[in-house]
């Protein structure tokens, strides 16, 4: 872990904008696409880069915010990884979000957003909330192969009943479905009803596959060879140097999917996801003579 002054923390415009207080992530999922070299990192991806003055950057970039819109992050760096649990620059951010009234669209694997469930309450309350999840695999021990350093499938699904109880909106990411590992009907099922019990909003598949580029293949083929043994070869057989991976059942797999998805008003294609979690109540996008600084 090591720290930086970041010289900027907000990006996007519009409806939604984003923020990454950490680079680098500790989770050690094998298939984890910021591996990829054209993210071009410039240290080693489990040395986590740390923008400690996240926190007063956001509060600038917030305040000369004319329109209230929705503040995402997790989408390369879980916010939640092991170093937040001391640092706290997560829950700091939050807490910016909250005094100037904007949303706020998080993802992450790890059970440690509960410290901070009362901050989300609050912002849900006063703006809008979205929790999102990945899940990728009901079974518990291959859950500890695919994502060996992060809290299982099962204490996920706890996160999102506590969110529920709070009445805080939730999505989950089921992606990647890996070809041959956790591509099965079982599997996407038991996911998926789990979902349905815990009353997600959306769910967000990108078509029961996975995607492989340059940093990121080397790294799940090393983790194949030790933990799949033939399974590379099978994949090179298959898919050679493809960047999308679709699972041989990608078909079955679907259509279990939009099922399950139609039948209980679950939203189920990324557009109606991402628009649900880029859209602010319409009271709270209006400018106010007391946002105006």
């Amino acid at each position: 872990m090591h720290f930086v002054d970041a010289k900027g923390i907000l990006t996007g415009s519009g409806g939604s904008c984003g923020i990454n207080v950490y680079r680098g992530c500790s989770h050690g999922c094998i298939y984890c696409d910021s591996r990829s070299k054209c993210y071009r990192f410039t240290h080693p991806f489990e040395d986590i880069e740390v923008k400690q003055n996240a926190p007063e950057l956001l509060d600038a970039a917030l305040r000369s915010k004319r329109k209230k819109c929705m503040i995402g992050t997790g989408s390369m760096s879980d916010p939640y990884m092991h170093c937040e649990e001391t640092l706290g620059l997560t829950r700091r951010c939050l807490e910016v979000i909250l005094k100037n009234g904007f949303g706020a669209a998080i993802q992450t694997k790890s059970d440690r957003i509960l410290r901070d469930i009362d901050l989300l309450s609050e912002i849900n309350r006063t703006a809008k909330c979205v929790v999102q999840v990945t899940l990728t695999t009901y079974d518990d021990d291959l859950c500890s192969i695919l994502e060996p350093n992060v809290c299982n499938t099962k204490r996920r699904i706890e996160v999102l009943e506590e969110m529920q109880k709070r009445g805080i909106p939730t999505v989950v990411w089921l992606t990647p479905i890996l070809p041959f590992i956790n591509d099965t009907a079982e599997n996407i099922t038991a996911i998926l009803n789990e979902c349905v019990r815990v009353g997600v909003k959306g769910i967000i598949d990108f078509g029961m596959g996975m995607t492989l580029r340059e940093g990121d293949r080397e790294y799940y083929y090393e983790a194949l060879d030790k933990h799949f043994p033939g399974m590379k070869e099978r994949y090179i057989k298959r898919y050679g140097n493809a960047y999308e991976l679709p699972s041989p059942n990608a078909q079955e797999l679907r259509g279990i999917f939009r099922e399950i998805c139609k039948t209980n008003g679950i939203l189920s294609t990324p557009e109606e996801c991402f628009g649900f979690m880029q859209e602010m109540p319409e009271k709270y996008t209006q400018i106010s003579l007391f946002d105006i600084r």
